[in-house]
């Protein structure tokens, strides 16, 4: 092969990585909100008492999607009947499920601070079945692993989860899993950067 054709390959390859990497949808300037978009972007100060980062800021493109979804974020996060251990493990098998970094970074820590053992996180961050899983964390992988690759659940695996966690929990389960697939979608879409340089912890699967 020529030098100028391995050149122009060299060129074309890397030059092809910062698209891909390109944050699609960054934060909108102050002075560039529309009036829909400043009111939603306000609202979601006031409730979170924090500016608006990772999946909210391609969401704010939509301001009424993007307070709509941080309502039931609220509410999944901090009041469901599922403990954080639960939630945030719920939360780890579904940003696994579509590679979804930042999502992972955001929820790994706090996965861990809400008792999760590490070795069940690292199982996850694999690909595989957890081994030594608690009771409940069992019910809630066959749950979840079943919902995503059956697009249904068996009646044995769903009889376990509603004696287990009730009819609620068994809706804030399914609740966690659409709204984390929604984000997760979010921000493969515009490509939202992982913050402050962090390195991505999960590769993508074999296809």
């Amino acid at each position: 092969m020529h030098a100028p054709v391995i050149c122009s390959i060299v060129v074309l390859l890397y030059g092809a990585t910062p698209a891909l990497a390109q944050d699609r949808m960054p934060p909108i300037p102050p002075d560039k909100l529309t009036e829909a978009q400043r009111k939603a972007v306000d609202e979601f100060r006031t409730a979170r008492s924090a500016e608006i980062s990772g999946p909210f800021v391609p969401l704010s493109r939509s301001p009424e999607v993007l307070t709509r979804a941080r309502a039931l974020s609220d509410y999944l996060r901090y009041r469901s009947v599922l403990p954080p251990r639960l939630s945030e493990f719920v939360i780890l098998i579904t940003a696994r499920a579509w590679t979804q970094n930042y999502e992972w970074n955001a929820h790994e820590p706090l996965a861990r601070q809400a008792g999760l053992q590490v070795a069940v996180i690292k199982a996850i961050a694999d690909g595989r079945r957890p081994d030594n899983m608690a009771d409940d964390e069992e019910i809630l992988f066959s749950f979840c692993d079943e919902l995503r690759r059956n697009q249904s659940v068996s009646d044995a695996t769903y009889a376990r989860a509603v004696t287990k966690f009730g009819e609620q929990g068994v809706i804030d389960t399914v609740g966690l899993v659409g709204y984390y697939t929604l984000i997760a979608m979010v921000l493969n879409t515009a490509r939202t950067p992982l913050p402050g340089g962090a390195s991505p912890a999960l590769t993508s699967f074999p296809r």
